[in-house]
């Protein structure tokens, strides 16, 4: 529906409407906080593993979505997570050190999707925060701050190598996402980035809630001088007295978490803008940023928009990069809120932003549902009504004639949105406008003329995973560290090069956490990367194994593997071990607890062999080497899965050859 400019008459032949309430929009009382922008959060953990593994053009043109100025969503904000070889929600993010004396900075893909991030955008903010840590680092205990010093190098190694390496400046720096802080490991954060020559990265604390952080940001000087910004996560829109009385940044440093559905849309639309009316937080961060892992992992498609087909090309575009378009196409970062912002009379609210030379942005929503928390529906429903809305404009904004407007519209009922759909200029007569505003809607109302809905052609359909796939792992130069489509989920597992073998298996796929990790969530004992299509229920799965690990070494095959993420401890399938004891297994679980059949294998460390997994109906079979070692083991659940590989334990050891047939 056009927004109606009213002048003396009521528009009730629209609406029931014979009333307009009023606003005033005024800079000349002051202004409010200063804005630091909208952004996505990539990790936490591995949300972007399989957008890398798309062909040009289409993984161009999800980045242009994403950040491209102008575009899309034009992202003022990454937030990435600072990889500590654990699973952090969704899979595993490699470290660049994972051992003491270890260190490369080229290893998974943040690296890549900053670079590219900056490339469409040179303003863009840059944050990293760590969810996990190598074991290293925790001296074997499953906490980071028993040796600040080592902690605080640690990270600072991986800010000084983002720039010696990639020319990233990182701009703001985490504690431990989600989890305790310590005031002793903060203050020295701060003396180790300052002696590093880092003095302008600034430290957001502590990714967590309002409290205990406030007050004791309050309590001591010495760390109110360190935190720059106080971070809290899911806060409902709301914030703390305590915390705006420290008169720090407040920031939703991870915010959404929801289906990128409509409802999701309508989700964030209300956040962007009451995070700053009820809240005062003057920036936003998406978990996720691109739902770009597999969707039967969990939170599936919980990003801002959907890219989890590498195989097939196809992406969706959902509704969140339109809702964010109606902020960040027409604000920057370092303008500033008015003080008259709030909630409309019947539901909804509005925010307004100036950049000091003139312009001016209004964006206006009348969301019916209360998305105040933003992690999954069912939403309880939220008092808003259709109404009538008269802005009146003041200060140094009177003399404004012309304004462009852009529009959303969440139909539930009809189930006929649309997403940010530019409309025609108001005219301005007599310093005002009103505007008719119906439920779940969303308005841009600004002085900016540049704001555009890009489009690309429509990419390919979608499509199942191929159900014959195979990967030998043999390419010379790897543009990433991991290979195509594999989801680490305990462990990683890397591209490496086998001087020791020159002959068939000299490129190949290697597990190489050999220390369980200070984790984050509950990692399995063993470790897992899968593969395939979740619906998969008989297939032949077939790869080369070498163990690296004497006696008590071991590696599997696996299928109907059905859980990932921080279910992965109670992860069924149908799991084919190998030790190097000279032993096999076959379990129906990944922790090995329920045995279907075992005997001798004639296994050994440090020699190549085959394993392959035959999986159909309610029977499994297995082969060595391609002899049959054994059959008919019953298989009664799961019935559909990934495939998967992985190792015993904590251990080094290499894969290559891996094939997958699906029926």
């Amino acid at each position: 529906m056009l927004p109606i400019l009213v002048l003396s008459l009521c528009s009730s032949l629209i609406f029931d409407i014979c009333t307009s309430e009023s606003y005033v929009l005024d800079d000349k009382i002051g202004l409010g906080r200063v804005f630091d922008g909208i952004g996505g959060l990539s990790g936490g953990g591995a949300t972007s593993r399989l957008l890398v593994n798309y062909a040009e053009p289409y993984r161009s043109q999800i980045l242009d979505y994403l950040f491209k100025p102008n575009f899309g969503a034009s992202l003022h904000i990454l937030k990435v997570e600072i990889g500590g070889d654990a699973q952090t929600t969704d899979g595993t993010e490699p470290s660049h050190k994972h051992y003491e004396n270890d260190e490369n900075f080229f290893r998974g893909y943040e690296w890549w999707l900053m670079k590219e991030a900056k490339r469409r955008n040179p303003n863009i903010t840059l944050i990293g925060l760590p969810w996990a840590f190598p074991g290293w680092v925790g001296n074997g205990k499953n906490w980071p701050y028993d040796f600040p010093d080592i902690t605080a190098s640690y990270v600072v190694s991986w800010i000084i190598g983002a720039k010696q390496y990639h020319d990233l400046d990182i701009d703001y720096v985490g504690i431990w996402n989600e989890r305790n802080f310590d005031s002793k490991y903060i203050k020295l954060l701060r003396y180790t980035l300052d002696k590093s020559g880092l003095e302008r990265v600034k430290i957001i604390a502590s990714d967590n809630q309002w409290q205990p952080i406030t007050l004791s940001v309050q309590l001591d000087e010495e760390l109110r001088k360190a935190v720059d910004v106080l971070g809290a996560h899911y806060p409902g829109t709301n914030t703390v007295m305590e915390a705006l009385k420290t008169q720090k940044k407040l920031w939703s440093s991870e915010d959404y978490s929801t289906f990128n559905n409509e409802v999701g849309g309508g989700c964030w639309a209300r956040i962007l803008n009451q995070n700053y009316v009820n809240g005062m937080m003057t920036a936003t961060i998406s978990w996720n940023l691109v739902a770009s892992y597999y969707s039967d992992l969990p939170f599936g498609r919980d990003g801002l928009m959907t890219a989890e087909e590498p195989w097939s090309g196809n992406y969706v575009v959902e509704s969140p990069i339109w809702i964010s378009a109606h902020t960040t196409q027409f604000t920057q970062p370092g303008w500033s809120y008015l003080q008259t912002v709030g909630h409309l009379a019947h539901g909804g609210s509005y925010v307004a932003l100036i950049d000091g030379k003139g312009n001016l942005t209004v964006i206006i929503e009348t969301m019916t549902h209360d998305h105040s928390m933003c992690i999954r529906p069912p939403l309880l429903p939220y008092n808003v009504t259709s109404q009538n809305a008269t802005f009146q404009l003041k200060g140094s904004f009177n003399h404004i004639k012309e304004l462009q407007v852009w529009h959303s519209r969440f139909d539930f009922k009809t189930k006929k949105p649309f997403f940010f759909k530019k409309l025609s200029p108001l005219t301005i007569t007599d310093s005002s406008f009103t505007l008719t505003l119906d439920i779940d809607e969303v308005y841009t109302i600004t002085t900016i003329t540049t704001g555009q809905k890009g489009t690309y052609p429509d990419p390919p359909p979608s499509a199942p995973f191929p159900k014959v796939y195979q990967d030998d792992f043999n390419v010379s130069i790897h543009p990433f560290s991991e290979a195509p489509n594999f989801a680490d989920q305990t462990g990683v597992f890397e591209y490496y090069m086998n001087l020791t073998d020159p002959g068939p298996h000299l490129f190949t796929m290697r597990q190489v956490v050999t220390q369980r990790p200070v984790t984050w969530a509950a990692d399995a004992d063993q470790t897992i990367s899968v593969i395939g299509d979740y619906q998969w229920e008989n297939l032949t799965v077939t790869c080369d194994i070498f163990m690296e690990t004497v006696k008590t070494g071991g590696v599997y095959v696996a299928a109907r593997v059905n859980k990932g993420g921080g279910d992965v401890r109670s992860t069924r399938g149908l799991f084919f071990w190998v030790f190097a004891d000279g032993t096999y297994k076959v379990t129906n679980d990944l922790a090995g607890q329920t045995v279907l059949a075992e005997g001798q294998s004639g296994t050994r460390a440090f020699g190549w062999h085959t394993l392959t997994l035959i999986v159909k109906g309610d029977y499994a079979s297995g082969m060595l080497n391609g002899y049959t070692l054994w059959k008919d083991a019953v298989v009664l659940t799961p019935k559909n899965g990934w495939a998967a590989i992985g190792t015993h334990a904590f251990e080094l050891a290499q894969f290559d050859n891996f094939a997958v047939k699906a029926e």
